[in-house]
């Protein structure tokens, strides 16, 4: 078999690799909005939800599924960051960071429950928080620290090498040169890896299960990090397991469709204007990676 021929097989293989996974995709978009477009209204969307009766709405968890989502970023972004630099500009090759770096690896591929059971342990049961939003969020910032981590290492490390150099040679400390030249340079990728780690968040429900509880608050909206917080994607899975309520069926179908569109126009919301940012920045092309 001549190398022609391999390379022929080899690209049509891929090709119909990536084609069945666009179907595979699309069949899943099909079917989720298909069955859930049809129950969304106003109402379902910010009106409260029912325990025995029908007609109930999923406002509250739309709430708390952004509210967790922020506070969970608030506590992890400055962490996770602050840890990819140091990984990045300070830290020496030796056996401490290589430890660490395998660590980080480690923690970004423990499953969910696994982090649910230790939020419960932890922020639950020993400091006192009981089933509460805050709780969750601590335990969702876990979550995302691993993956914050590296991507924060490798967005400094996409950015080329004479930026740093030159801005030493000005004079810059290591500190002014992080902030104004390293931090607004890899500012594309950065927002492209806190994209994902958000869309993840939003669709999490086996550590909040465990932490936020699956019950909400009688008042809405409700700030206080300290009440229940049932999310989307909890409330997703109670409905189709444990709700009591005879349209339980249209409830999941509906938050699905829900909980899909809100992932959808949040990734597009942010990562239009992260492309946007890096073609800037770039120049129109996409050599800014190029050491």
């Amino acid at each position: 078999m001549t190398s022609k021929t391999t390379d022929r097989i080899a690209t049509g293989f891929f090709w119909l690799t990536g084609i069945a996974i666009m179907l595979l995709l699309a069949w899943f978009l099909i079917r989720i909005l298909g069955d859930g477009l049809p129950q969304l209204s106003w109402k379902f969307i910010t009106g409260k939800p029912q325990e025995i009766m029908a007609g109930g709405g999923v406002g509250p968890m739309l709430f708390n599924s952004f509210y967790i989502l922020f506070l969970s970023l608030l506590f992890s972004l400055p962490i996770g960051i602050g840890a990819g630099v140091y990984l990045t500009i300070y830290a020496k090759q030796n056996k401490f960071t290589d430890f660490i770096r395998i660590s980080v690896e480690a923690l970004s591929s423990v499953p969910s429950i696994v982090f649910g059971l230790f939020g419960f342990l932890l922020f639950v049961n020993l400091f006192g928080l009981k089933f509460s939003i805050i709780g969750g969020a601590a335990t969702l910032s876990l979550l995302n620290l691993p993956v914050l981590v590296r991507v924060t290492e490798e967005a400094l490390r996409s950015v080329p090498e004479s930026y740093w150099e030159a801005s030493l040679a000005l004079g810059s400390t290591r500190w002014q040169a992080i902030r104004k030249v390293l931090l607004p340079a890899a500012l594309p990728n950065l927002i492209t890896g806190i994209t994902l780690v958000a869309g993840r968040a939003l669709g999490e429900s086996a550590i909040l299960i465990y932490t936020a509880g699956l019950s909400v608050s009688r008042f809405f909206p409700d700030w206080n990090p300290l009440a229940m917080g049932e999310t989307l994607a909890t409330h997703l899975w109670y409905v189709q397991s444990e709700a009591l309520v005879p349209d339980a069926k249209q409830i999941a179908k509906g938050s699905a469709a829900l909980l899909l569109i809100v992932v959808l126009i949040f990734n597009l919301l942010i990562g239009i204007p992260s492309r946007i940012l890096q073609k800037r920045l770039s120049g129109g092309n996409n050599r800014g990676g190029e050491k």
